[in-house]
């Protein structure tokens, strides 16, 4: 059997001061819960800021004169269209159109590259950039244990976000970087939502990492575990990957509409996800359930409706404190996906009523506020 190799972080020791429950996630530990999950929750939804460390995810640098280049044949957005200073999302599809990983690209320089990707698909993302370095002037370096990733997620993330880093910070627009310097270090910042509200994401040096954990959780951040996020994640309808879609998947079928271009030219899979495109619409796609009341399913399990028929399966499902009531993310087929369609959820010998939900069940402080 492999044995499982456990990287450890800067920011273990502040989570354990703080008495988190730690749990081993793809050779990585992550806190769990801080020891009151509903707490933790309601510090993001309901009006304060949650801290949540993202350094278990997987960061690359990709740098060279032909980084551009071999970037656009290789994912699904237009690397040539982003500015410096910008970020966009974007997926790696396979010859298929399926999806292999779906990353951010954060543009910090000319020529300079950040890749952001959840942990499950970090080595995947690693190993295909690396196949092209001896191809040209394309330098890939793993930052994933050099550059920490931390998040501010709730209507008061933006204050504390002030009192940590000062006014300028705050201004960050949509999409766009803010470079700045915090302890003689390089930081940066973008706006970010993983809960459906307000919401900035934070890199920098992993030595620098604890010391602003402190200064954020000192500003007013209520630290955050991954328990509470599962249900704040759902809630904002964004899916995980090997969770909620994975390989299996077109890259169409998950919520991506904004990480594909359509008219940036050839790239791996472009032909396949073209023809989808232009045909109107996919087979199958992610999309909510909400139930009446609390019920208990889980993932995988059959979604039909009232006939019998089956459309679809559920991927992942959770109970809304701000809905008061079990909700789930379900791939349907797209002949069923209108809002307010009647299906039936078949769990443990048992069925249980619910109805198609557009996405995201909740639209929190970063709706209103209009920002990413």
């Amino acid at each position: 059997m492999e044995e499982i190799v456990i990287h450890k972080s800067s920011l273990d020791e502040a989570h354990k001061r703080l008495g988190a429950e730690m749990r081993e996630e793809h050779g990585r530990l992550l806190p769990a819960s801080y020891g009151d999950r509903a707490e933790e929750y309601r510090a993001v939804r309901e009006g304060g800021c949650g801290l949540i460390d993202f350094s278990s995810r997987g960061r690359i640098e990709v740098a060279g004169s032909e980084a551009t280049q071999f970037l656009n044949g290789l994912i699904t957005n237009d690397v040539k269209a982003l500015a410096e200073n910008a970020w966009m999302r974007a997926a790696f599809p396979n010859a298929q159109g399926r999806l292999v990983a779906w990353a951010r690209v954060l543009k910090i320089a000319n020529d300079r590259f950040l890749f952001d990707t959840e942990s499950q698909t970090y080595e995947r993302v690693l190993k295909t950039l690396e196949r092209f370095t001896l191809a040209g002037d394309f330098r890939v370096t793993d930052l994933t244990d050099e550059l920490m990733q931390l998040s501010l997620q709730g209507a008061r993330s933006a204050q504390v976000l002030r009192e940590t880093l000062g006014d300028d910070a705050t201004r960050v627009e949509p999409e766009c970087i803010f470079t700045t310097r915090w302890n003689d270090t390089a930081l940066y910042l973008i706006r970010a939502t993983h809960t459906a509200e307000k919401g900035f994401d934070l890199f920098v040096n992993s030595e620098r990492a604890p010391a602003l954990f402190d200064a954020l959780t000192k500003a007013g951040a209520r630290p955050v575990g991954f328990d509470a996020l599962e249900t704040l994640r759902i809630e904002a309808g964004i899916a995980r990957y090997g969770v909620d879609v994975d390989e299996t998947n077109v890259v169409l079928e998950a919520p991506l509409d904004d990480a594909v271009s359509f008219n940036k030219g050839c790239y791996i899979g472009q032909e396949i996800i073209a023809r989808i495109h232009w045909r109107g619409h996919v087979a199958k796609k992610l999309t909510g359930l909400s139930f009446d009341g609390r019920v208990e399913i889980g993932s995988e399990d059959k979604v039909r409706i009232p006939d019998g028929k089956e459309i679809g399966r559920v991927t992942s499902a959770t109970f809304s404190p701000k809905l008061n009531r079990t909700i789930a993310l379900a791939i349907i087929k797209y002949d069923y996906l209108a809002p307010g369609t009647n299906v039936l959820v078949h769990s443990d010998e048992r069925d249980f009523a619910a109805e198609v939900t557009e996405l995201p069940f909740i639209r929190g402080s970063w709706f209103k506020e209009g920002t990413s």
